[in-house]
C-alpha cells in the first residue's frame, strides 16, 4: 500500500474476478467501442491473465480499482536478446485524473518492465488532448524517439 495525497492506494495485477472494473475503465477510453454480448471479451481477459508476458495492472483506492494499464513484455532477438514493453490502454477514472493516480501506475508499470528487463518500452496514444501528450513526456517518454505507423485491416 502506498499513500497519494490522503489516499490510500494499491496497485496489483488483475485476476478473474475484475473483469466487470476493468471493463467498466475501457469504455471510458474507447466510449465508441460496442458492448460485446457474446463473451468474447471474457475469453480476451482470461487469456492476458493466463499469458507469462502480459500484465493487466490495476489501482485500487479504498476497494475500487480506478486506474489501469496493459504491460506486453515481449521476447526480442536483437538488443542483446533483451525484451522490450508495449504499454496500452492507460486509463484513469473520469472522477480521479489530475490527482496523481496515473504517474503512480505508470512508475510502478515502468519499473515492471525494468525489472523484466526490458530496454525500452513504448506507448501510443490517440489522444489529441495536449494534458495527455504532457503526461507521458513528464513520465519519461520521449515522442521524437521513433516514428510510429499504425495499419488496420482493409488498409
Amino acid at each position: 500500500m502506498q499513500s497519494i495525497g490522503s489516499v490510500t492506494a494499491v496497485i496489483r495485477d488483475a485476476a478473474p474476478g475484475d473483469f466487470e472494473a476493468v471493463m467498466r475503465l475501457y469504455r471510458q477510453l474507447n466510449p465508441d467501442d460496442p458492448i460485446l454480448t457474446d463473451g468474447s471479451d471474457r475469453v480476451a481477459f482470461e487469456a492476458i491473465l493466463s499469458a507469462p508476458n502480459l500484465r493487466l495492472l490495476l489501482l485500487e483506492v479504498d476497494g475500487e480499482v480506478v486506474a489501469t494499464t496493459y504491460l506486453n513484455v515481449i521476447p526480442n532477438l536483437s538488443r542483446r536478446a533483451a525484451p522490450y514493453a508495449v504499454i496500452e490502454n492507460v486509463v484513469v477514472d473520469e472522477d480521479r485524473r489530475g490527482t496523481g493516480l496515473g504517474k503512480k501506475i505508470m512508475a510502478t508499470t515502468l519499473e515492471q518492465a525494468w525489472a523484466a528487463g526490458c530496454y525500452k518500452a513504448m506507448l501510443m496514444t490517440g489522444s489529441k488532448r495536449p494534458s495527455t501528450h504532457a503526461f507521458y513526456r513528464s513520465r519519461g517518454f520521449d515522442p521524437d524517439a521513433k516514428t510510429a505507423y499504425l495499419a488496420r485491416p482493409g488498409s
